[in-house]
């Protein structure tokens, strides 16, 4: 019946565009024909559902009760349950693998290694995490990454930052042999380093690469020229990224595989029905579903009769995957979110649907002829966006500390107006806005005061802003989901949520990759 219904809203959803003329021979809009030189070239694309792209599954989204629905144990408090929406996105199947990641720094190091050596370097996964003062783990150290005995494993010693810089790096290889497979450009094995093909820098007409065939240009002014892609074509996939705390919850739960007529009628603790780490299969009755630590001291059983089976990492692709078919969202090893860290998930007046806290808007610079400006690394610089003060739904780029119920971050207001002269109403001292770090450079660095607080807008004098008390917790600080391999049953359920500083890593933490879904969020 689920499926009937959709294929009638499909069927309902193709007859009206096809009435609204949108794709259809002229436009409803105008009566002038669509996609004909002689009436002005404007260009429909037919394309309009997205395709998967390389190792991600569809995740069909939906509303959930997001945080702890059992005990919380260690009264954290940092997960309250409460109902969100989450559109319809992709994730990969599997964690990145080592072998993954391997062609990353392989590439990386053919493109990059001898102009610029630091960005291969500031790519490689830190294999001496692995160590412990009191532990034997030399031979993870030399082989982990190395060995192809553990290709298939996931990586770790990544950084959230590598993890950002892998997203990159992969949204790139696969549009470009995308446009090769389709004719556009060449496939050059010496157009590397600066050169090498960039999806932003393509789009934004900047690439240098050897343009094999055009796309026909329909614009009457262009005189028959071709053109290259663009993003109203829907060639293009969009960029793989970090999937956000909301998405990677509502993933690892698959409510997909127990929903009847609109209703969740189980809500799950872990990424499988039911309460227990074993399966109740009759084939498989007894086995667990995760990769975890069962107790202090028993990481996988007794000889010849053990548990999960795994000391340390399992490949990938191990255990069962849930009704999503994503394999590992327990055990294994914990995963990155794009996340920055709050105690509060949920703070009041956040958004409901798809909600993530780390919002820095960016621009892309403009040179004096209005051209996107090419940085020497050969990627588009960016700034943030300057203050918006018309704009009702931000006024400011960066928005981390929105609502984080910090009182630093409280102060900033967004009716402040930035240079304005104007003490507080009240009396209190208002200082210098927040300055650029000390080299001048313009890289969105902010000064931090010596008591740990920045504002991005303005700062208070310590006078005004009173004594109080700072954490470790900051705005380098991001999100982890998951349980690892080194983790009790507790960090295994969904909702579990820890954290971990981005520019550091562990022999616990991976990562996987998700997409957005554009369009209808059926499939």
């Amino acid at each position: 019946m689920k499926t009937l219904r959709f294929a009638c809203l499909a069927l309902v959803a193709t007859v009206l565009l096809a009435s609204c003329g949108s794709r259809s021979g002229k436009s409803a809009t105008t009566g002038w024909k669509l996609n004909d030189t002689e009436w002005g070239g404007y260009d429909v694309s037919d394309r309009t559902n997205q395709k998967t792209a390389p190792g991600l599954v569809f995740i069909e989204g939906g509303s959930f009760v997001m945080g702890h629905v059992t005990e919380d144990t260690r009264y954290t408090w940092d997960n309250v349950a409460h109902t969100v929406t989450v559109s319809s996105f992709y994730m990969d199947e599997c964690e990145v693998s080592n072998m993954a990641y391997g062609e990353f720094v392989y590439w990386m190091r053919r493109a990059y290694g001898d102009e610029y050596p630091e960005k291969v370097t500031a790519i490689m996964p830190d294999t001496a995490t692995w160590r412990d003062k009191l532990a034997w783990r030399e031979s993870f150290v030399d082989y982990y990454f190395q060995s192809p005995s553990y290709q298939d494993y996931p990586v770790v010693g990544v950084t959230w930052e590598q993890a950002q810089a892998f997203c990159v790096w992969r949204t790139d290889r696969v549009n470009e042999k995308l446009l090769v497979d389709m004719g556009v450009i060449m496939l050059d094995q010496e157009n590397i380093g600066t050169n090498a093909f960039q999806t932003d820098v393509y789009l934004a007409g900047l690439y240098e690469g050897e343009v094999k065939k055009g796309i026909t240009n329909l614009d009457p002014a262009a005189g028959g020229e071709e053109r290259q892609v663009r993003k109203s074509d829907g060639i293009l996939y969009p960029h793989y990224r970090l999937p956000t705390e909301a998405e990677w919850e509502f993933a690892a739960l698959g409510h997909i595989g127990n929903t009847y007529d609109e209703r969740v009628t189980e809500h799950k603790t872990y990424p499988w029905a039911g309460q227990s780490l074993r399966s109740s299969n009759k084939k498989y009755y007894g086995q667990f579903l995760a990769n975890f630590k069962r107790t202090r001291g028993d990481a996988m059983g007794v000889a010849g009769n053990l548990n999960d089976g795994w000391d340390y990492t399992c490949p990938v692709k191990w255990y069962f995957p849930n009704d999503y078919g994503l394999y590992n969202m327990a055990g294994n090893v914990s995963e990155w979110c794009m996340d920055v860290y709050r105690k509060t998930v949920n703070p009041v007046g956040a958004d409901d649907t798809d909600p993530f806290r780390g919002n820095i808007y960016r621009t892309p610079e403009l040179d004096d002829e209005d051209g996107v400006l090419i940085g020497d690394d050969g990627m588009i610089r960016y700034k943030e966006e300057d203050y918006q003060m018309n704009r009702r739904n931000y006024r400011q780029a960066d928005n981390v500390n929105y609502l984080d119920g910090d009182m630093a971050s409280n102060l900033n207001r967004e009716s402040w107006l930035p240079n304005s002269d104007d003490d507080d109403e009240e009396g209190d001292d208002v200082s210098e806005y927040a300055e650029e770090d000390e080299d001048g450079e313009d890289d969105g660095t902010q000064l931090t005061g010596e008591d740990g607080w920045t504002n991005k807008m303005y700062r208070r004098t310590p006078e005004s802003r009173g004594e109080h008390t700072t954490s470790l917790v900051n705005n380098k600080v991001r999100v982890v989901k998951g349980g690892s391999w080194k983790d009790r049953a507790y960090y295994l359920q969904s909702s579990t949520r820890r954290y971990y500083d981005q520019d550091k890593s562990t022999s616990w933490i991976g990562f996987r990759c998700a997409m957005d879904r554009l369009g209808s969020r059926v499939q």
